[in-house]
């Protein structure tokens, strides 16, 4: 069972109200010391002090998928759910609007496949930039804030909008694999709930050209693509929002988890509802138990 590829005209109508660029120190660009006015907390709960010295993003002691800058706990299912999805629209807005090259992947793009949205259990978002993109990023939009008039709960001080910052990974530069540390190129992280978007970048493999292999691609998290797999992007929509998928997205989901991730309607708790085309967790069990 899936959804044929669906294409729609359409645009996110988002308003982002403002993009500014802090002044921020440059021995510590993103240190909870340099974010006052942009972050709530007093208390840097990243694993930095853990941390290996080269490592630049440093995820949450209390849970992978947060940023310790901008979060102290996980987030309840739903508000998780919320913010995932408006962390993925506002993040899909901004790219088309300055013109940056992103597609999904990994556990996004198979969200994609079922049912066009990000899964239940999920707590974070996957998506690929080209090597070009990432460049642009860095270049002029790196620590850039960006606000939306997405409002938080009532009462809360994100019920004026939400601010997401962007932060690029000085380390992008270096495109090896034995940077184990760095296979993250970049961010966009949530900066009112903490949650963010994996971005890596998808570059040559310079290392089969070398043995006279053309259009062979990789990312520093080692996965390795065919330039006819991914390229020419196809148009489609995620979470309500136009987004982009790699060419051959079947083939490329089989071969990161199995053909019976895209048929098996039982996972991680939960049953695909082909009527309702959602994922509900099995009787008996709390979403995200």
């Amino acid at each position: 069972m899936h959804i044929p590829l669906l294409y729609f005209n359409i645009f996110l109508a988002l308003p982002r109200l403002t993009i500014s660029r802090p002044t921020w120190p440059e021995a510590n660009a993103g240190d909870i010391r340099s974010l006052q006015g942009l972050t709530r907390l007093t208390r840097d709960r990243s694993g930095k002090r853990g941390d290996p010295v080269d490592k630049y993003f440093h995820e949450s002691t209390f849970h992978s998928h947060y940023d310790g800058r901008f979060a102290e706990s996980v987030l309840p299912d739903t508000e998780r759910r919320d913010a995932l999805s408006s962390l993925l629209r506002t993040y899909l807005s901004t790219m088309s609007t300055i013109g940056a090259e992103t597609w999904i992947m990994h556990g996004s793009l198979l969200g994609w496949w079922w049912n066009r949205k990000i899964m239940p259990w999920d707590s974070d978002v996957d998506v690929q930039v080209s090597e070009t993109s990432i460049q642009f990023l860095a270049s002029y939009y790196n620590m850039t804030v960006h606000h939306f008039n997405i409002p938080g709960p009532p009462g809360s001080e994100e019920q004026a909008g939400r601010n997401y910052l962007l932060e690029v990974n000085p380390h992008w530069k270096d495109g090896s694999t034995e940077d184990y540390l760095n296979v993250i190129d970049a961010r966009w992280i949530d900066m009112s709930t903490g949650l963010f978007i994996d971005i890596t970048a998808l570059r040559r493999n310079k290392h089969a050209e070398s043995n006279g292999l053309d259009g062979h691609m990789m990312c520093k998290d080692k996965h390795v693509y065919m330039a006819k797999d991914i390229f020419p992007l196809r148009d489609s929509v995620f979470e309500g929002s136009p987004v982009k998928v790699p060419y051959s997205y079947a083939q490329l989901l089989e071969e990161e988890y199995g053909k019976e991730a895209l048929t098996a309607t039982e996972f991680e708790g939960h049953v695909f509802v082909q009527q309702s085309m959602e994922w509900t967790p099995k009787k008996g069990k709390k979403a995200g138990s």
